[in-house]
């Protein structure tokens, strides 16, 4: 978010000086990580949740098709990124892999089925197939009906103009192109201690050397952006900003099966979402995925539930303590009392055993062995507890903007669909933040040059829908359900993917930290 906002405002006014702080010593080791998120362009080509089924039996499509504008957007800016040579080698972070969601059983093919005729009745979704075949359903991922009943009904789509992304190469591809620029400036190892508003109502941000524990200088700045995943919120809380007395925060980790053994990988070419079961959250909704990191391919099974205090994977455990305020202490308990079904999961999901964990990915890769997987720990997420007026505090699952009344600082909270939607986020975080600035001619011109289709919905507007699918497909290496070219695991993509290794690859850890962009 905060390299995607870097870019943006660097393009809109190229003379303004601009300061990053990441407290880590690499940028995007933490939740942008590619290891530590499923990687999926979120289009609701395969999710299922972005598609209730309402009290008479239909398929709601409204946040499916909202969802699926949004990725489009962001596809726009990262073609803008390659053609400007902001970006480099497109799949060194994005790769055509099909989306796929599947079920079993009659009333989940039923609903499949529905959901299937809804969605082909938007441009946005075209060039999706349905089947009920275990043989057709073979040839798209054999791997996940080998050894399976052949009584067993199951249903799936298949979407093959689905993507993978690696998140954190998009972010450091940025943060790399920004630190090229003479007003910008990196700053890794850097905690924010404390940030308190000035006389003159700019900002004054105090940070620490997280190697030596010391403080290492203060920073005015007249905007800031606290893009720091989990750990926006203490430092909004920080601020002293009343917006962001409204909220708390409830942290949920994960976890993945992980097998990078090329006869598995070699066999599985699909992000295959499934049906979360009765009762579970939204985030429970399991799913077997090819993941294309720094050139090599690799299969995710989960996601499976984990907990700690802490707000980021490098975090500390007081994070959740030292969150919890006067001013949001009674939503959490109100949260916490009414969310009976996600206190249930996560208890059930802390007592999974290596078993239940395999028996959980034989229910979508049958011949599944315990022997080809291990177990890894995927980053932190902390979901959004708002303060409401009727029933005392709400869970939030997806993203939400904290702007002071003034625009002078700014924050992101939440998760889902996180980084698939980080361009229309910030252009929404823009025109909030600096309200007066937005709507001159001089952005607005600039802004639709970065991403053409500004303001178009593309979803209603079937020729510029497939104008702009065409056009940002071309540049980013990716295929269309027109070119034939993904029709199953052994399509040109997937191996052209494999054998490349991006030359702007850099090494990561395994956490990151506090992010906090400053621009003045």
């Amino acid at each position: 978010m905060s390299a995607t906002l870097g870019v943006l405002l660097h393009e809109l006014e190229p003379q303004w000086s601009m300061m990053m702080a990441e407290r880590l010593d690499s940028v995007a080791a933490e939740s942008s990580n590619g290891w530590n998120n499923a990687g999926t362009g979120h289009t609701a080509l395969a999710e299922l949740n972005y598609t209730p089924q309402t009290s008479s039996g239909a398929v709601d499509i409204t946040k499916a098709v909202r969802i699926n504008e949004d990725f489009q957007v962001s596809r726009q800016f990262w073609a803008w990124g390659v053609s400007r040579g902001i970006l480099k080698q497109p799949r060194s972070f994005i790769n055509t892999t099909p989306h796929m969601s599947f079920v079993w059983g009659d009333d989940n093919t039923r609903f499949l089925k529905n959901r299937y005729a809804a969605l082909q009745t938007n441009a946005l979704f075209q060039g999706m197939k349905y089947s009920e075949s275990h043989a057709e359903i073979a040839q798209w991922v054999p791997l996940m009906m080998e050894g399976r009943d052949p009584r067993q009904k199951v249903a799936a789509t298949w979407a093959p103009q689905g993507t993978d992304v690696n998140f954190g190469e998009v972010t450091r591809q940025y943060v790399r192109y920004l630190s090229s620029q003479s007003n910008f400036n990196l700053l890794l190892n850097s905690n924010v201690q404390k940030i308190s508003r000035n006389d003159d109502g700019t900002w004054r941000v105090t940070l620490e050397d997280t190697r030596l524990r010391v403080q290492t200088r203060q920073i005015d700045a007249r905007f800031v952006f606290v893009g720091a995943g989990g750990g926006s919120l203490p430092l909004l809380q920080e601020s002293g900003i009343p917006e962001a007395k409204e909220y708390g925060g409830f942290p949920v980790g994960g976890s993945f099966l992980v097998a990078d053994n090329s006869e598995i990988t070699s066999r599985h070419f699909a992000k295959a979402y499934g049906k979360a079961s009765v009762g579970s959250p939204p985030m429970s909704v399991p799913h077997l995925d090819t993941r294309i990191l720094d050139g090599k391919k690799a299969i995710l099974f989960g996601p499976f539930a984990t907990f700690s205090t802490k707000f980021l994977k490098n975090g500390s455990y007081s994070d959740l303590l030292a969150s919890t305020k006067m001013t949001n202490i009674v939503p959490m308990v109100r949260v916490g009392l009414s969310e009976f079904s996600l206190i249930k999961y996560l208890a059930g999901q802390l007592t999974l055993s290596d078993a239940n964990r395999l028996q959980a990915l034989q229910e979508y890769f049958p011949l599944a062995r315990q022997e080809d997987w291990r177990l890894w720990q995927a980053g932190q997420r902390v979901q959004i507890i708002k303060r409401d007026k009727t029933r005392g505090g709400v869970l939030k699952l997806g993203t939400e903007i904290v702007c002071s009344k003034d625009g002078s600082i700014a924050g992101l909270l939440g998760a889902s669909p996180g980084a698939s939607t980080a361009a229309p986020i910030m252009l929404n975080l823009l025109e909030r933040a600096f309200q007066s600035k937005f709507r001159t001619s001089a952005w607005q011109a600039k802004i639709r040059k970065i991403i053409p289709g500004y303001g178009t919905q593309l979803s209603s507007n079937p020729d510029k829908a497939r104008e702009s699918l065409k056009t940002t497909s071309e540049i980013l290496q990716l295929s269309l359900p027109a070119d034939g070219g993904a029709t199953g695991p052994d399509m040109p993509e997937a191996r052209a993917a494999c054998s490349t290794t991006s030359a702007t690859t850099s090494a990561t850890t395994n956490a990151s930290g506090r992010r906090v962009e400053l621009a003045h």
